[in-house]
């Protein structure tokens, strides 16, 4: 069986697990501290703040720079439906743009067609136009207009970029817009861990997570570029944005269990916030801690099949992959294709050819508007929807040899020509 990701797990993680056990210290402490330490130095990042998961890292970046319950956060509907969920459990509601038929990406025209055209300035900020026609279904903003509230919703508080299969975003145009209207950028940076991006046209390179927005949230769920099992990361340059996190993932407490556990008097916790329990635990970031170690080795392995991939499909007019444009370096944490329409076959039945011979697929991703909590609303994103209906995520993981891609171009490319002769 050729399997669709794999993450790369050894006696290395093993014996750390079996280390930290034996510690004694199992929920948040030292080796979590150690994570985050090392993540910094990884990303560039000045703080890194460990949680439970990448959606909980989503929640407390968005709450962190302002969203409030009634507002609006600008983002793409083509993505895990975690993005699009992690707004709504802060009040708020994802207004999605298309994304970029190159990239695969959200499309930075489209964030300021949707701010010129469809939003109006007042002294406080941007509020979206158009927020009674998407305050229908599970949106928290209907509860606004049933109670009669009198607060003003559909404030544009943040807009949120993802880093698609790890591809980056253009986030020199994105910044540029944010910085001209004053909205916060949260940054899904789930898959782009040691994706590099450059803002000066390739003359230095920056790592995702540095962040470029004011935060960038990552996931360690076994399909990203590292593993915890489950977990997550949130990286800032604000101390203001630390200490809210910290604040945050631990129920409002203003110390940590470590930090009281190993003082030498007795220390009285304070409940300052109300909180979550997002924390990651120290058995968690102990694995953490040696597939950072693997790191390099991990994405130069993907990089080198993507790119054999990418030469083995050049001669197939029919299929289209991403784009890495110049001033961005994917870590190839997914390598998505595009059927084109004229191809004789559904994308379904070409995914189920390749599993009866032992290929996993995966279609290349959702969209948060067709699916059912999102459904009552109407967008026209017709890119996202080519991608949804139409993509395929190809197998790729650091061990994915040469010989089993070549194997998965060649199911695909006898499946067309069969069908082509029918």
């Amino acid at each position: 069986m050729i399997h669709f990701a794999k993450p790369l797990i050894g006696v290395e993680e093993a014996e750390a697990l079996r280390q930290t056990v034996l510690s004694g210290w199992v929920t948040q402490g030292p080796k979590t501290l150690e994570f985050e330490q090392e993540f910094s130095r990884k990303t560039g990042a000045i703080f890194s703040c460990a949680v439970s998961n990448g959606t909980a890292a989503l929640i407390l970046g968005l709450k962190a720079v302002g969203v409030q319950p009634g507002d609006v956060v600008i983002t793409v509907s083509h993505s895990f439906i975690a993005t699009a969920n992690a707004i709504r459990f802060c009040g708020a509601e994802p207004v999605f743009v298309d994304v970029d038929s190159e990239s695969f990406n959200i499309n930075p025209s489209q964030i300021e067609s949707l701010l010129q055209s469809d939003c109006d300035r007042h002294d406080d900020g941007i509020y979206y136009r158009n927020v009674r026609e998407i305050a229908i279904g599970d949106s928290p903003l209907k509860w606004f207009y049933s109670l009669k509230s009198s607060k003003k919703i559909g404030k544009v508080s943040a807009i949120l970029p993802v880093h698609q299969y790890g591809m980056p975003c253009d986030m020199k145009r994105i910044l540029e817009i944010a910085n001209c209207h004053k909205i916060p950028v949260v940054e899904d940076a789930a898959c782009a861990l040691r994706s590099e991006v450059s803002m000066n046209k390739g003359k230095d390179w920056e790592q995702i997570g540095k962040p470029h927005g004011r935060v960038a949230c990552f996931s360690f769920h076994p399909r990203k570029i590292i593993t915890t099992g489950e977990g997550g990361m949130l990286t800032t340059a604000e101390p203001d944005l630390d200490k809210a996190f910290r604040l945050s993932r631990h129920h409002g407490m203003n110390v940590s269990d470590f930090s009281r556990n190993k003082s030498d008097e007795i220390v009285i916790e304070e409940y300052l916030s109300t909180g979550n329990n997002y924390k990651l635990s120290d058995l968690h970031a102990s694995m953490g801690i040696e597939q950072l170690k693997k790191l390099g080795k991990i994405v130069e392995m993907r990089r080198k099949i993507g790119i054999f991939y990418k030469n083995l499909l050049a001669d197939f007019p029919w299929i289209k992959v991403q784009k890495e444009g110049d001033g961005f370096r994917t870590n190839y944490q997914t390598f998505p294709v595009l059927l084109s329409k004229d191809t004789p076959f559904e994308r379904n039945k070409l995914m189920q050819n390749l599993l009866v011979q032992g290929i996993a697929t995966r279609r290349a991703n959702i969209n948060a508007h067709e699916e059912l909590p999102y459904k009552p609303q109407k967008w026209s994103l017709p890119v996202s929807e080519t991608l949804s209906k139409r993509g395929i995520a190809l197998p790729l993981y650091p061990e994915l040899t040469e010989e089993e891609a070549q194997k998965c171009v060649d199911a695909i490319k006898e499946f067309y020509e069969k069908r082509s002769q029918t």
